[in-house]
């Protein structure tokens, strides 16, 4: 029974202690969070440090950085014709958009929105007020249509140009073949052997190029690449033949085409609109001439750069394909739709306002 008694007051008195132990730490609470709210005492708060945090506010600082990447250097005052990523990190900087930034970081916020300010590609607005039908007269021919209808199997589609001032760089050392781990090697210095023009006829769905050569450009050199074409099976007894051509002065305009069909009448020259090369086929043709045959120019004269290239027609009428051409009237549309955004701050560069 005493025993009980003890156990009991023993039990008493820790449940005692506990009890006054709650008490103060609910009492030293309760003074600590007076002693610590600032809305009671505004004067006990952390003072406002000097400058702006460097990143505050992240979303509003990626959009200020891409915001300036989006301009011209030039019209924000920095004296570039591009930005580059350490020169936007030092632009934002100095307009206390961040305390501090590196190109790295910049770099890769921009790359986010595939931003790419350093580099640029050249374009022209369109000037031509037909550019619309010329475009898509020039893409019935390569789709096979004229005036709606199919092409017959005796009509052809024929694009020629003329590629000018194509060099002969005789090089003061020979050139040297590729070796192990070593790339081909071309000589730095050279002289100047002249240039030529090189003029060619490209049959849009047969893959097959008629090339020659001449000292200069001009409506005799023109005439003499048709005059070889037309003298050629099948096109001597062919019902029609289109010549696709730009705008050169040697086949420019009504008079160039009276010019044409004069000489041969069945033949019909169409136009692409003025500046719109792009459109004329052969220049894909000239391209892997530039690449194969001219690039890296090493030719001792110009009679080895008329033999190279005649060579190169050859080899290339062996094995040819008709090109992929994937230019579309929907294309066409998408173009100038886009074109027509770009230039919605001046009507007068409106391609829709010129073709209505």
């Amino acid at each position: 029974m005493t025993k009980s008694k003890d156990l009991g007051v023993v039990r008493g008195g820790r449940s005692a202690q506990q009890k006054e132990a709650a008490q103060q730490s609910a009492e030293d609470q309760v003074e600590q969070s007076q002693t610590h709210d600032h809305r009671s005492c505004p004067y006990l708060g952390d003072r406002k440090a000097p400058g702006q945090p460097p990143y505050s506010n992240k979303d509003t600082l990626h959009a200020q950085v891409k915001a300036l990447a989006c301009r011209l250097p030039f019209d924000a005052g920095a004296p570039l014709s591009r930005w580059s990523c350490p020169e936007l990190a030092r632009e934002a900087m100095a307009r206390d958009i961040a305390t501090f930034v590196s190109a790295s970081t910049v770099r890769r916020w921009l790359a986010q929105d595939t931003l790419k300010p350093w580099q640029h590609r050249s374009w022209i607005f369109i000037t031509d007020p037909d550019f619309r039908p010329k475009a898509e007269r020039v893409l019935d021919h390569y789709a096979r249509t004229f005036n709606g209808r199919p092409l017959g199997a005796d009509e052809y589609v024929i694009s020629a140009e003329e590629e000018t001032s194509i060099q002969a760089r005789c090089r003061c050392h020979p050139t040297l073949a590729a070796g192990q781990a070593r790339a081909m090697r071309v000589n730095h210095t050279y002289g100047r052997g002249g240039a030529l023009t090189y003029l060619a006829a490209y049959d849009v769905h047969h893959a097959r190029v008629f090339g020659r050569t001449e000292a200069r450009t001009g409506i005799d050199p023109f005439m003499a690449l048709v005059a070889q074409v037309m003298s050629q099976e099948p096109y001597t007894s062919a019902k029609r033949v289109f010549w696709v051509v730009d705008n050169g002065s040697s086949h420019r305009g009504k008079k160039a085409a009276d010019r044409l069909t004069a000489a041969f009448p069945n033949t019909v020259l169409v136009h692409t609109p003025v500046h719109a090369s792009w459109l004329n086929q052969v220049e894909i043709f000239f391209s892997v001439v530039q690449r194969k045959v001219v690039a890296p120019n090493d030719f001792t004269d110009l009679a080895q750069v008329g033999n190279r290239l005649r060579a190169f027609e050859d080899r290339y009428n062996a094995t040819a394909q008709p090109f992929q051409w994937k230019f579309t009237h929907s294309d066409l549309d998408d173009l100038l739709a886009r074109l027509d955004r770009h230039t919605a701050d001046h009507p007068e560069e409106s391609s829709v306002a010129r073709t209505a």
